[in-house]
């Protein structure tokens, strides 16, 4: 039975002028979670990155923890169909004051939790994206995104009985390949990614032609072997 481990990024720096790439804190998360797999004697023979900084950076620090040996034979793969939807875009079109970066923190500074806000706007910029009713609004609607994220979990399928993969990847690919094989609403995969911790690790089993859950959003490196605040989810 093959194991295929979905990873979410490091943290990455939301807010500033470049969102991806990992902040100090996401290249601590994505070291711990390598010392949890060289402690825990794991190897993989596959590694595939969705193409997004962030994903790569989160592979290269992860895996350093590793030894050499463990890596010397692993193929490295590239996959754009596990990169993010386009969170730029799907909050550009609901509030346009996100295309100015000091009127958006006037937004939500007006408010009186922040955080909150940006978690409101976010969920409904999600839903007018998820809708369907605006599709000509965006480069990659909603289906075409979650039929992209499938295809690319399709590709990872192989008859080989116990080979290992780590896939870097985002929050929305791994909410919306839960959906897939877990039949969810449309509105639980917004809410499952809104839950999704920072270099979690969420582990499917693979036979030819059939994907099974193992487990979801495990963090428990983060717990274990980070100082107090190791977990975050944006």
């Amino acid at each position: 039975m093959g194991q295929i481990f979905l990873v979410r990024h490091g943290q990455a720096s939301f807010g500033a002028a470049n969102y991806d790439q990992l902040s100090t804190l996401g290249y601590e998360q994505a070291r711990l979670l390598g010392q949890w797999y060289a402690n825990s004697h794991q190897s993989f023979h596959r590694v595939v990155t969705g193409g997004m900084a962030r994903h790569r950076q989160t592979a290269d620090t992860c895996l350093a923890e590793l030894p050499k040996p463990q890596l010397a034979e692993t193929d490295w793969i590239t996959d754009e169909g596990f990169a993010e939807f386009d969170h730029h875009e799907v909050l550009l079109r609901h509030c346009p004051e996100f295309a100015d970066a000091v009127a958006f923190k006037q937004l939500l500074a007006a408010h009186v939790d922040p955080p909150r806000a940006l978690e409101h706007l976010f969920r409904a910029a999600m839903q007018r994206w998820m809708g369907g009713w605006h599709d000509d609004d965006y480069k990659e609607t909603w289906p075409a995104f979650r039929r992209r994220c499938v295809a690319a979990l399709e590709r990872l399928d192989t008859d080989s009985s116990k080979q290992s993969t780590i896939v870097f990847t985002s929050g929305g690919v791994i909410a919306t390949l839960m959906q897939h094989l877990l039949g969810l609403q449309d509105y639980q995969v917004m809410e499952m990614n809104w839950t999704l911790a920072n270099c979690a690790v969420t582990k499917l089993l693979q036979r030819p032609g059939q994907f099974t859950l193992s487990y979801l959003n495990n963090y428990a490196h983060l717990e274990w072997l980070g100082q107090p605040g190791a977990v975050t989810y944006r």
